[in-house]
């Protein structure tokens, strides 16, 4: 049985970030008690007969573990840019970003 508690909850805040058949949503929401919380959502499209579904594995990332959650992710990437692929330039990805975001804002839906 799936455990849907905080599914529902409001969000305060949410960042998408497309990558090709992923999308990941960095939502901040609120408890009942009015504590705030981070929800990390990995949304996978994938083909189903004609059309498409999504697959979801989310995490809940709560006040106290901010610091050590964001330190260790960051000492992760930088030792896969700096050790394992220092011959690859990442600041392409950064342009690559930007220019999707404008684009995205420029579409008509």
């Amino acid at each position: 049985m799936e455990d849907h508690r905080g599914y529902d909850r409001e969000e305060i805040f949410s960042k998408k970030v497309k990558a090709g058949k992923r999308t990941y949503f960095f939502d901040i929401k609120s408890t009942r008690a009015n504590d705030f919380y981070i929800t990390i959502t990995e949304s996978k499209r994938k083909m189903n007969g004609d059309g498409f579904t999504y697959e979801k594995h989310k995490i809940f990332l709560y006040k106290e573990d901010f610091f050590k959650f964001a330190n260790a992710l960051n000492e992760t990437v930088d030792h896969l840019k700096e050790e394992l692929m220092p011959e690859i330039d990442f600041t392409q990805f950064e342009k690559e970003d930007s220019e999707n975001e404008i684009n995205d804002e420029l579409k008509w839906e």
